[in-house]
């Protein structure tokens, strides 16, 4: 496959006029793209319902449709479900990503047409590599095979027609057959559920492959590769793969991975971020090493940025990319060609950049610290974590953090249930370094943080090793996307992991 690479840079090079025509004008594709989908959509039973034949302008569609959640969407996403075609989207609907909080034991499950697919997945990843090699033309990218860690779900089927999968299961069913060429390891253990089996299936499959990229979330990389330095007895995992030159990574941030990766793959490589959901193909990096990600304004999704103060009115007021602002805090509704109208993402993003769109998941809408006004998100403790290991010379596998609230005993306090590698020598100096970081990053921690009057110094729990693991064990969610929460604005999380003695009581 030597040969292809050249090729292949050739084939990107061609293909990047395109995204340079949206790139350079991301409102008139936006306006086309929402056009677009209203026009295909008006004769579905939500199209009827909403008027669509009489939306004519962005504002027409903000005042006729509502802003909806997962719950609102449900009825018509169960009719879909049960095989009724034309509810949302009017091509059949055969596909659906199933999605589960980390918190919570009901599922999600995202339609996936065949539009959303082609126009959205698939073409969004072929950008990701027009972009790539955009940045490094004399790649040897596809010379070797990707390796992909996802899938947590094999496939199941509703009935005959309809089929659901975790996101990973059903874009590897539905990718084009010369996909498999590139692409490792086979389906049969790509879709494992049992994680325990699979990463040694993954193990023993990939240590005799050319692997030059993988893509899959930070935590059961990190697990992949140690297993296979046990197996090989190699030094670092550029022993094994020499050819690798790019980690793909989304879900979480990488800030608190990224040493430990550093440190296994043992030579520099390229690190790329996505923003790729069941719900759609989102961002990516398009400047190796830069924060922030191109938002795609091309690919059947029109974006609307809801500021977190409107989240819970019962009218939600919403801006478009013209009045987007930079750093401040926005909720991505989405209108998509899979069908989903107006609908919060729940996660939360920032702008870093508006020529061209460049965006940062910043957190989730539910996922914060707010008990005592502090407004504490995931990019602030993300990086705060990092900061402190930095200076302690602390590695930091997993955590979770929450409150704990005013009692006859003392005033509030962040408790943190932090999952070592390398513990730090010096624990109290760790959690002045996290204190002092939190303060730098977020003002309003730093006012409750004053004289001790509202919040005490942050409390730290030691978990157990693979204690973070065993608690999505229990809670039936190990392996593929699932993800801890990094923040709760309740103390659940840390009270099921001091039920199941997973750290150290006081």
């Amino acid at each position: 496959m030597k040969i292809l690479s050249p090729a292949i840079s050739r084939l990107a090079r061609l293909r990047m006029w395109r995204i340079e025509a949206w790139m350079n004008n991301p409102q008139a594709a936006q306006r086309e793209v929402l056009q677009d989908l209203v026009t295909t959509a008006q004769y579905t039973q939500f199209g009827h319902q909403y008027q669509f034949e009489k939306l004519f302008s962005v504002a027409e569609f903000k005042s006729h449709v509502p802003v909806h959640e997962y719950d609102d969407l449900k009825p018509y996403i169960e009719q879909m479900l049960a095989g009724e075609e034309n509810v949302l989207w009017p091509t059949p609907v055969e596909w659906f990503a199933k999605s589960s909080g980390t918190t919570s034991d009901k599922s999600k499950f995202i339609p996936v047409s065949e539009e959303s697919l082609k126009d959205g997945h698939y073409k969004a990843a072929k950008d990701v590599l027009t972009l790539y090699y955009q940045n490094f033309p004399a790649s040897d990218l596809l010379t070797g095979k990707g390796l992909v860690i996802g899938g947590s779900h094999s496939v199941s089927s509703i009935n005959e027609e309809i089929h659901y999968g975790d996101l990973s299961a059903v874009l590897m069913q539905n990718a084009p057959f010369w996909s498999n060429w590139i692409r490792t390891p086979d389906l049969e253990i790509a879709l494992m559920d049992k994680w325990e089996q699979k990463i040694e299936r993954l193990a023993d499959a990939t240590i005799v492959e050319n692997i030059t990229s993988i893509s899959g979330v930070p935590t059961w990389t990190i697990v992949l590769f140690r297993r296979i330095l046990e197996k090989t007895g190699k030094k670092n995992i550029s022993e094994v793969w020499p050819g690798l030159e790019l980690y793909l990574h989304g879900g979480v941030s990488f800030i608190p991975y990224r040493e430990q990766m550093e440190k296994l793959i043992g030579k520099p490589i390229n690190y790329l971020e996505m923003y790729n959901a069941s719900e759609g193909f989102f961002a990516a990096q398009d400047q190796p090493g830069e924060d922030g990600m191109l938002l795609f304004a091309d690919h059947g999704i029109f974006y609307e940025f809801m500021p977190l103060e409107e989240y819970g009115s019962r009218f939600p007021k919403t801006v478009g990319l013209s009045q987007v602002e930079l750093n401040k805090q926005y909720a991505p509704i989405i209108s998509t060609n899979g069908g989903l109208w107006r609908y919060i993402v729940g996660d939360t993003i920032q702008f870093t950049s508006l020529h061209p769109y460049r965006i940062r998941v910043s957190g989730r809408l539910k996922h914060f610290i707010n008990a005592f006004g502090e407004e504490l998100i995931i990019d602030n403790t993300d990086r705060a974590l990092a900061m402190a290991c930095e200076q302690t010379g602390a590695v930091a596998i997993e955590y979770t953090a929450a409150p704990v609230y005013f009692s006859e005993n003392g005033n509030g306090a962040h408790e943190w249930l932090i999952e070592f590698e390398k513990a730090p020598d010096n624990t109290a100096q760790f959690i002045y370094e996290l204190d002092n970081a939190l303060k730098q990053l977020n003002s309003d921690y730093e006012a409750k943080r004053e004289k001790d009057i509202a919040l005490r110094a942050p409390l730290l729990r030691q978990v157990i090793p693979g204690g973070f693991h065993k608690w999505l064990e229990q809670k039936g969610k190990l392996g593929g996307q699932h993800k801890v929460p990094r923040l709760s604005n309740n103390r659940q999380i840390i009270e099921e992991m001091a039920a199941l003695n997973l750290y150290p009581a006081e």
